[in-house]
């Protein structure tokens, strides 16, 4: 892996700065956790994953001292053999990250593409992002069928982990590229409070949202949490319209002092307008290249995708001592997406805008998850030092259909210069079963942490794995199994100081695919391993961490797009599997408080993907990311004010089209740009206070995603919000 000399100075000055930085404040305050080796000996309590030590909100900061996302062990920032960020409820309040596509954006290593108007994929370290939890629950979904999952709001959450690298010891396929984890709020407030606001922004955007905790009895050993909000906005885009509601209850219980219940349901509704179906065509019959407006649309008024998620949760946990308890979970979630949308493809003319075809459409999905999960955790001590284990047992049910109605079609001849989004909608009739599907597994894994030496700790362990779905499309039945699959998880950590530590990590990779190549063959699974080494620092009483990961990712049957052709009989993308895949690159993160006042995340990664032939592999996948945003509490007269601004840069990418006019290959590309955000809060009192947030300041112009489908979309324009928030 080659860099350029000024990406070798970037990074040895974060090499130097989190080395320098820990010298000189590792005498300020030292990490608790390592400070002496009595207290290496004496490890703090074990923690579950859903234990309070990690909930960032109310903290005021843009780090956590604890993640449970990487191995059922929940541990420190700086005792994780991986890379890892955690975006934080302050966080996603001051940029104002009211979705998970939003979060994502601002993920060190991380981009996302839009597909359409309703639909995202995620990307880390040259590959796509499949895996998603809630909680810590694995779930699945696919987005060529979203039922919203990447428009999820954050307003339940208290938190996102975004674990880079392979994760199949807690997800149960290794892929390599990352794990996102939303992490739900809870009622741990035994005093009633909470805080309402309503917000204003572009694009006649209008909401209001209310959040309330309080004890349910007395004592506040049964606490009670509500959350609500409402949103609707039109958007740049012409004709479109949002309008999103969401629900969230919880209840927490205290049943002894070694026993606790925790019950809750969420529920979210995206009903859009003149949703999109796709990108906007890129060549005009002459063969010379589109240049619309970014308000450009091409969907009907009555085109929707409308989705519900339902959600809803049952944990206990019992106490068997200081050092030993168990968590028993079950999770059902449902999405259902509703979908009447227009395919509008083609070539048009550009004087005309004649030329182009439409195909209405309209289906109803339904995506229905069981899981049950057993976890136990603990410690024990061996040759008398203390070391950590946890096992468990995690069963999955996920059940997926598609219906399409049948349709009353006549051709319209349309000028897509000047559309407006009158075309006519068909009549619908019944419904025919187009895709069923049925994925089970059921798996066992065990890790511990080994306290090794005073400086020294190793981590090991592994997922035992039966895997199969079954279920039928266009093709007719099909049943794919696979089982006693064997995903070992290997990771040491050496303490080099007080504050910092160096570490490596091993991951077996195991992924099996859904995608299918132009005969309509399912992909093989994806195999390979995953190896991680690093520093990380953990600086200023634990406010501050800091990370330096390299990594190499070796990968066979990675799908690929195969051109321009579609499986056969449908209008999805066909692949094609690239051996010998390989992504290499390293990231640098910086997350927490720098100095009094000021909090900062910063995140810079860089990688290089190619196949077993040096051929470069999903080209459109930004190679370089700087993400970047800073906020200052003033102190003084000044102690209510805020500011902040932020940065979002990445460099340019690219896929491979074929000019239909031509018939010559084209490099559809996005040059390198970057997007600057703003924000500003007042506090009038403890109560009252007002936000400005002010995204793409430069109002830069670039593409939300190239080349899906020889199409093309544009990314928001500059936009503003403000909000009034009252907090008691």
């Amino acid at each position: 892996m080659q860099y350029l000399s000024t990406q070798r100075l970037v990074l040895s000055i974060a090499i130097s700065s989190i080395i320098g930085s820990g010298v000189v404040w590792a005498e300020e305050g030292s990490n608790p956790e390592q400070e002496t080796a009595g207290d290496m000996q004496s490890l703090p309590d074990v923690k579950i994953v859903a234990d309070t030590s990690a909930t960032t909100e109310g903290s005021d900061s843009y780090t956590t001292p604890m993640v449970g996302t990487a191995t059922p062990l929940s541990m420190s920032m700086r005792n994780t053999p991986q890379s890892v960020s955690v975006v934080t409820r302050q966080r996603i309040e001051d940029q104002k990250l009211d979705d998970i596509t939003d979060v994502i954006n601002n993920v060190t290593g991380v981009s996302a593409s839009e597909y359409d108007s309703s639909r995202h994929g995620y990307k880390a370290r040259g590959f796509d992002i499949e895996n998603l939890q809630i909680d810590g629950i694995p779930t699945t979904w696919s987005p060529g069928w979203s039922a919203g999952e990447t428009q999820t709001s954050t307003i339940i959450y208290d938190r996102v982990e975004v674990v880079r690298g392979a994760t199949g010891l807690m997800t149960g396929t290794g892929n390599p590229a990352a794990s996102i984890n939303l992490v739900r709020k809870h009622a741990d407030s035994r005093t009633l409070a909470g805080n309402v606001s309503v917000e204003a922004g572009q694009w006649n955007t209008y909401g209001a949202t209310a959040d309330v905790s309080s004890p349910l009895v007395e004592s506040g050993n049964i606490r009670g949490r509500i959350v609500g909000s409402y949103e609707q906005s039109d958007s740049f885009v012409d004709y479109r319209e949002d309008e999103t509601t969401v629900l969230y209850g919880v209840l927490d219980a205290d049943i002894t002092a070694n026993t606790q219940l925790s019950l809750g349901a969420s529920y979210q509704n995206n009903d859009p307008t003149s949703s999109a179906w796709g990108g906007l065509p890129v060549w005009y019959t002459d063969g010379s290249r589109t240049n619309w407006s970014r308000s450009k649309s091409k969907a009907p008024h009555w085109a929707g995708w409308a989705s519900t998620n339902e959600n809803y949760f049952a944990t206990l946990t019992q106490h068997f001592s200081k050092d030993w308890n168990a968590q028993l979970r079950y999770d059902h979630g449902q999405n259902k997406g509703e979908l009447k949308l227009l395919w509008v493809y083609g070539v048009p003319d550009r004087d005309t805008g004649l030329g182009m075809g439409a195909s209405p459409s309209r289906y109803d999905t339904t995506r229905k998850q069981d899981t049950f999960t057993l976890n136990i955790s603990g410690a024990y001590t061996v040759m008398g030092r203390k070391h950590e284990v946890a096992f468990g047992a995690i069963n999955s049910d996920q059940d997926f259909s598609s219906y399409l109605y049948d349709r009353e079609v006549s051709e319209v001849d349309f000028n897509f210069n000047e559309w407006d989004g009158r075309y006519p909608e068909p009549v619908w009739g019944e419904t025919t079963l187009t895709d069923k599907q049925d994925t089970k597994e059921t798996a066992f894994y065990a890790v511990t942490r080994l306290d090794l030496t005073e400086d020294l700790n190793v981590i090991v362990g592994g997922r035992l794995s039966d895997w199969e779905t079954s279920g039928q499309n266009w093709q007719g039945p099909y049943a794919i199994e696979h089982d006693h699959v064997f995903l070992p998880y290997a990771g040491i950590i050496y303490d080099l100081s007080e504050a910092l530590s160096a570490y490596a990590s091993y991951a077996d990779i195991f992924n099996p695919q859904s995608e299918q190549d132009a005969t309509g063959k399912t992909l093989d699974p994806i195999s390979g391993e995953t190896y991680e080494i690093g520093l990380k620092a953990e600086l200023m009483d634990g406010k501050l961490n800091g990370s330096l990961a390299v990594f190499q990712i070796l990968q066979d049957n990675v799908a690929q797009p195969d051109g321009d052709k579609l499986v056969p009989g449908t209008i999805a993308q066909a692949y094609v599997q690239a051996e010998g895949a390989e992504s290499r690159g390293y990231e640098i993160e910086v997350a927490g408080e720098v100095s009094p006042g000021l909090q900062l995340s910063l995140g810079w990664s860089q990688f290089t993907a190619s196949d077993a032939n040096g051929r470069a592999v999903n080209t459109s996948h930004p190679r370089r990311l700087l993400k970047v945003f800073s906020k200052y509490q003033f102190q003084g007269d000044l102690q209510g004010l805020a500011v902040g601004a932020g940065v979002n840069w990445q460099s340019g990418n690219y896929t491979n089209g074929t000019n239909p006019v031509t018939g010559e290959g084209e490099k559809l590309e996005q040059d390198a740009y970057a997007l600057v955000s703003l924000m500003a809060k007042y506090a009038f009192n403890k109560e009252l206070s007002a936000q400005l947030n002010v995204n793409n300041l430069l109002d830069e112009t670039y593409y939300s995603q190239i080349g899906f489908y020889s199409q093309l979309a544009y990314g928001a324009p500059r936009n503003a919000s403000v909000s009034l928030k009252y907090a008691f």
